[in-house]
């Protein structure tokens, strides 16, 4: 890429940061404008800060003006952030996507939009292939709240892909990310004293390790494909040997239990597992990276058990942070 200008949504999340520091680097690009309703936590140096509430149809009075040629959507809640009603997560996901669509209509110099979408919308199913390639996002109901939104968003940019086909859409499935610097539903589900599990159940799980998931990212920037892309790490853990791993005894609960007992130990303080994860705990979820090495040209670094490894021994190595260094960034069920 060459004399490229980018804009950013979600620039205030952790992952918004470490993608705006990364291109900041880049010679390549000259232009970095990033979106949010709140500053970015982030030392940026040649980023413009765009205030803006990704609902407001303002956004499409003040994007134009940029003339960017490259928007990456990194602003769709995997789960309400502390303090936000699930309806206002739908409203950032979906009206949020609305808007910025909206104001791409307008930019006239666009020509490449990259959305860190989820791999949650193939679900997790008793009867699911071994491993999902990117056709089969209609193989099963969508049955969450979340996993609906997904389907929405992944409509929407759909319809506009084919509206204007001389922008390249890339929408990246992540699978659940994993890492020393985060606070996710995976790393909390393996931080209290004792881990629930479904009774008879052992699925098999994949994530995708946090450096691998920006790299994907800046991959994608640079060489965008037209169409969905699995993001994950090679390969699979299952959820008994994860939890083993992570040295926590587990209590394995009847399906009918598993939902009531979660909640009353999230009244206790346990952490809160979303309806979409507490179903990848059920039946588990496996996704096919063919087009993310073959034509993204990204490997991750690390498969599923070494991202769990390298987490898990961060957790164990002495505390070295000081206060404010631990980002928290929902996870991609």
């Amino acid at each position: 890429m060459g004399g490229h200008r980018v804009l950013i949504t979600g620039i205030s999340t952790p992952l918004g940061g470490q993608l705006a520091r990364r291109l900041e680097a880049d010679p390549d690009v000259d232009y970095l404008a990033g979106v949010d309703s709140v500053p970015p936590s982030a030392s940026l140096e040649r980023t413009e800060f765009v205030e803006a509430d990704i609902r407001d149809p303002e956004l499409a009075e003040l994007l134009p003006g940029l003339r960017v040629d490259t928007v990456v959507h990194n602003n769709i809640l995997r789960r309400p952030r502390r303090g936000m009603s699930p309806q206002t997560a739908h409203d950032i996901n979906v009206l949020g996507t609305l808007q910025l669509l909206t104001a791409c209509e307008r930019l006239e110099t666009l020509r490449t939009i990259v959305v860190r979408g989820s791999a949650g919308i193939y679900g997790s199913e008793p009867a699911a292939p071994q491993f999902f390639t990117e056709e089969m996002s209609r193989l099963y109901p969508q049955r969450t709240r979340f996993q609906r939104d997904v389907g929405e968003i992944e409509n929407y940019f759909a319809g506009y892909a084919r509206r204007r086909p001389a922008v390249t859409c890339t929408m990246l499935r992540y699978q659940p990310a994993i890492g020393p610097s985060l606070d996710t539903q995976v790393t909390r589900y393996l931080s209290p004293p004792v881990v629930p599990t479904y009774l008879g159940f052992d699925p098999r799980l994949q994530f995708v390790h946090e450096t691998d998931g920006l790299e994907a990212l800046v991959a994608a920037v640079r060489r965008p494909v037209r169409g969905a892309v699995n993001v994950a790490s090679e390969g699979t853990i299952g959820l008994t040997k994860l939890v083993r791993m992570a040295r926590r005894p587990t209590l394995p609960l009847p399906a009918p239990l598993f939902a009531p007992t979660v909640e009353a130990g999230r009244r206790a303080g346990m952490p809160m597992l979303s309806p979409d994860f507490r179903r990848l705990l059920r039946y588990g979820r496996a996704v096919d990276i063919t087009r993310l090495t073959g034509e993204v040209g990204f490997r991750p670094r690390f498969t599923t058990e070494a991202a769990v490894t390298d987490y898990l021994r961060s957790r164990r190595a002495p505390a070295r942070a000081t206060p404010g260094d631990r980002t928290s960034e929902p996870p991609a069920a």
